[in-house]
């Protein structure tokens, strides 16, 4: 199966990037510093938000301004990850046509772990560039603006519920990888593959192909399916 699109937005963390054991020695960390007992807070459903939207589910206002500085400061001394399968090769692929990352991180964060994994993205959009981080669509409509490429023309690949459900609030199609979340948290896609190593990416004059693996392809039902709820108590 192929896709055609003029641009490709990706996701960084649990996408293009496997940070997941840093994000999570970070949120503990800071659990355990704001006082929220071992159990009681879960830094998955933290995945794909803007820390500056997950901590005053948990915490009063008058801490929220210290508690968000407090763990992006943690993020920034912890930036340690690897390329996910498959990311080298689709980025190379690419090369210098219209492609962005769009991620929930702050910029010295997204900054840190890109050049880390040496990856260069024409365009970068973080959490410092948006007054509303994902699931709302503003992430991902500002990185097509500054592409200069209409909405309906982007396909977003994502690994998170929160960045599909910003991609079909921006008009966008999106292609979820199962990387961080199984495929039954991740209906709100178009398409499903297990990784960047299930795409090949083609160019041409009148734009992208993304070719996806025998046995990935579209979701037959799509519909966003949460995860299972849970008791956040707030400290004080």
């Amino acid at each position: 199966m192929s896709l055609k699109a003029q641009a490709v937005l990706f996701d960084n963390d649990g996408t293009l990037v496997d940070s997941t054991a840093a994000i999570l020695r970070c949120w503990t960390r800071w659990g355990e510093e704001h006082g929220l007992p071992a159990g009681t807070f879960d830094p998955v459903k933290a995945f794909g938000r803007p820390v500056t939207e997950v901590v005053p589910e948990v915490l009063p206002a008058k801490r929220v301004a210290a508690a968000v500085a407090r763990y992006e400061d943690l993020e920034a001394d912890d930036v340690e990850c690897v390329l996910l399968p498959g990311a080298a090769e689709v980025l190379r692929a690419l090369g210098n046509s219209r492609w962005a990352v769009v991620t929930s991180a702050s910029r010295r964060t997204a900054v840190a772990r890109l050049r880390l994994v040496g990856i260069e993205a024409p365009v970068l959009v973080t959490a410092d560039d948006v007054a509303r981080g994902k699931p709302d669509p503003e992430p991902f409509l500002a990185a097509a603006a500054r592409l200069g490429v209409a909405p309906a023309d982007c396909l977003v690949v994502e690994d998170a519920p929160a960045g599909l459900k910003s991609a079909r609030a921006a008009g966008m199609r999106s292609l979820a990888v199962t990387t961080t979340h199984p495929a039954s948290l991740l209906r709100e896609a178009d398409h499903l593959v297990t990784g960047l190593d299930a795409l090949r990416v083609r160019r041409a004059p009148d734009g992208l192909t993304i070719d996806l693996a025998p046995g990935s392809g579209p979701l037959p039902e799509r519909h966003a399916v949460t995860a299972a709820s849970h008791d956040v108590p707030s400290a004080t």
